[in-house]
């Protein structure tokens, strides 16, 4: 699924701000110093648990519905909407760092003709694999 709405529990804190939480998402939690900031940690938080869960294979909860919700006092719901596809394409692309080891002889000849190792290393993996760039 592409769209995800679920509704965050903002519970106000003894020093200020709020914790948030997501009853059907066991350990998506973040905090904030007020709603504004609230609003963005919990979209954000949101969307990297429910892709860490698409990513792992985890069935994806349905939404509990509000009136369904039990606050206690101060508590309060905010729902929270997020569009994953953008979510994906990103964390998908993102750079993943790797350490590798050539010698040293070769290392120089590379940095003399100026050689792209993390382009090159792309080029090659994607030759072994047979994947086209799209």
């Amino acid at each position: 699924m592409d769209k995800y709405l679920y509704f965050a529990t903002f519970t106000p804190c003894e020093e200020g701000g709020y914790t948030i939480t997501f009853i059907d998402l066991e350990g998506c939690i973040t905090e904030c110093d007020d709603i504004e900031e609230g609003m963005r940690n919990a979209k954000e938080a949101l969307e990297l648990h429910l892709f860490g869960m698409e990513d792992d294979g985890d069935e994806i909860p349905k939404t509990t519905e509000p009136q369904n919700i039990k606050l206690n006092k101060g508590q309060f719901l905010v729902p929270i909407k997020v569009y994953m596809k953008p979510v994906r394409e990103e964390m998908n692309n993102k750079a993943v760092k790797k350490t590798l080891t050539i010698p040293y002889w070769l290392n120089k000849i590379a940095e003399q003709e100026k050689i792209n190792f993390s382009a090159l290393l792309q080029t090659a993996i994607k030759e072994k694999l047979d994947i086209n760039n799209k």
